[in-house]
């Protein structure tokens, strides 16, 4: 455990590491059962699933996570300059920020273009925009989640120290 000395830098790391693994979490609730879930689902059946989830998501407990992961290993990291946890913290914020690059480079660009298709009811050919969809976003959510489970071993191994 960090110095007692320091109450911040514990506080702000064991909150980084809550907040990343929440994430961590989230991603890998989506890999192993809502994605093949929905796999199983007819094509207008997943597009409207997915447009309602990329809009019930968008909240405050989600973005509390998905941000304080990243905001507080940063934090952490800068109360824990020149102390031994330091190369953990570190690297965490370099996984979590793959999480973030793929976010915001791949999944988020994927739930716009679904959401630009309209109301799945409506939808002329919902099979071409599903295949446009689930294939790319359930392997880059993958990638998703093995960087943000690395990013929480690595805090968890921080706090170990």
């Amino acid at each position: 455990m960090t110095d007692s000395t320091h109450p911040l830098g514990t506080v702000a790391l064991v909150a980084a590491t809550i907040a990343t693994g929440l994430m961590a979490g989230l991603f890998y609730a989506y890999a192993v059962s809502v994605m093949p879930g929905l796999g199983r689902s007819g094509d207008r059946t997943l597009v409207e699933a997915m447009q309602r989830i990329n809009v019930a998501i968008l909240n405050g407990w989600f973005a509390a996570a998905f941000a304080g992961a990243a905001v507080l290993t940063a934090v952490s990291g800068l109360l824990h300059l020149g102390r031994p946890e330091l190369p953990w913290i570190a690297a965490a914020f370099v996984a979590y920020g793959a999480v973030l690059a793929v976010t915001f480079a791949v999944n988020l660009p994927l739930n716009n273009a679904l959401d630009a298709a309209g109301d799945p009811g409506l939808i002329a050919d919902p099979a071409a925009v599903r295949e446009a969809f689930e294939a790319r976003w359930v392997r880059w959510n993958a990638v998703r989640a093995v960087a943000n489970t690395v990013a929480f071993a690595l805090l968890v191994r921080a706090l170990a120290l």
